[in-house]
């Protein structure tokens, strides 16, 4: 797995945004603030043999962060983007697909948070379909598998919620 790290050194937009937060940082130890990020790729390790860990320096380019009234709705957005990131499912017998149990808790049942997830299972899932039928010696096999990936992905899309194999 590849590492990240950031460089320390702030980026003088990053700089300005942070600026009018440090006084109330310094003061409250603890304290916590929400804001919103930009990184940018500054340079990366590869790694020739097994020996190392690849990585990745990144910077912070940009940075604003939230006053208290704006606070909550940026948490909002990370709970959104966190739930995006983390969505799972499985396909069932019948192709039909099934949200983990722990993906539809973290949606608290709102309806875009679902579809979203749903959207993210399945593209996660037509993925790891794509990279098994990249391995794929069978022409035939690679054709009906590609088939699926087409046939599912125009499923998740129109908001089907049948997968099929068929």
């Amino acid at each position: 797995m590849t590492a990240a790290k950031i460089i320390p050194k702030l980026g003088a937009n990053a700089e300005a945004g942070l600026e009018p937060f440090v006084p109330g940082l310094y003061a409250t130890p603890g304290r916590r603030v929400v804001g919103v990020v930009e990184l940018r790729h500054v340079e990366r390790t590869e790694v020739v043999d097994d020996s190392g860990t690849p990585t990745v320096r990144l910077a912070i380019t940009a940075l604003e962060l939230a006053n208290p009234d704006l606070a909550d709705p940026l948490r909002d957005a990370m709970a959104a983007l966190h739930r995006h990131r983390t969505a799972s499912g499985t396909l069932d017998p019948s192709g039909e697909l099934r949200l983990s149990e722990t993906t539809v808790k973290r949606t608290g049942g709102a309806l875009d948070a679902l579809e979203a997830s749903r959207l993210a299972a399945s593209t996660r899932y037509f993925a790891g379909v794509a990279r098994q039928a990249v391995s794929e010696k069978d022409p035939v096999a690679m054709r009906d598998a590609l088939r699926l990936i087409a046939r599912g992905l125009e499923a998740a899309e129109r908001g089907e919620e049948a997968l099929t194999n068929g």
